[in-house]
């Protein structure tokens, strides 16, 4: 589990092809690596992927055609928003993710007011129900609060430090992001959807 705030930029240097998928070589940046083992995970842009070695300030990690098919930002070199899993002591500044994107949105908007920037993103239709006003939304696996929603439109303000610290400054309209939706409204439909065919 991950708690969706970004610990470090780092970087997809380079991918080397394996018989299936690729192994992604990535540089930490700030991220401090002297507690990751082989086998630890690491949130890349919102995606969980296993460490499987390491050097220095660089470390490996495995990524499978399946997760390639279904999120953004892991098939070439580029900066990632990178986050080590959470301990039972840690801090939950943002909220509960679990590092499994649940699909690609896209950038419509990415205005400026003032300092913060004005973030507008729409959801694939299948997962734009979880999404609330005021409720918790995984971006490049940052934790993000939204402001409105409008069916599948959803408006997110960004402030200078969110900025200053992820990728998300490099968005702009057409990109598309990795979204990953609260795990309790998830829970909440399964729970609602068990009541309502037991009655």
């Amino acid at each position: 589990m991950f708690s969706g705030i970004i610990a470090a930029v780092g970087r997809i240097t380079r991918l080397t092809p394996r018989e299936v998928g690729f192994r992604l070589h990535v540089e930490a940046g700030s991220l401090d690596l002297d507690d990751v083992a082989l086998g630890d995970s690491i949130a890349h842009n919102g995606v969980c992927l296993t460490v499987v070695a390491r050097q220095d300030k660089e470390f490996m990690v495995d990524v499978s055609p399946e997760t390639l098919s279904c999120t953004v930002g892991l098939d070439a070199p580029g900066p990632v928003n990178l986050e080590k899993a959470l301990r039972l002591a840690d801090r939950l500044g943002g909220h509960l993710v679990s590092g499994h994107v649940d699909g690609v949105g896209e950038v419509l908007r990415f205005d400026p007011v003032g300092d913060n920037r004005l973030l507008e993103i729409r959801a694939p239709r299948d997962i734009a129900r979880y999404i609330a006003r005021k409720g918790s939304v995984t971006v490049n696996g940052a934790s993000l609060t939204t402001n409105e929603v409008n069916g599948m439109d959803f408006t997110i303000n960004l402030i200078p430090h969110t900025l200053e610290n992820t990728t998300l400054n490099l968005l702009k309209p057409g990109t598309r992001v990795n979204l990953e939706v609260d795990l309790i409204a998830r829970y909440c439909e399964r729970l609602l959807s068990e009541n309502s065919a037991a009655s």
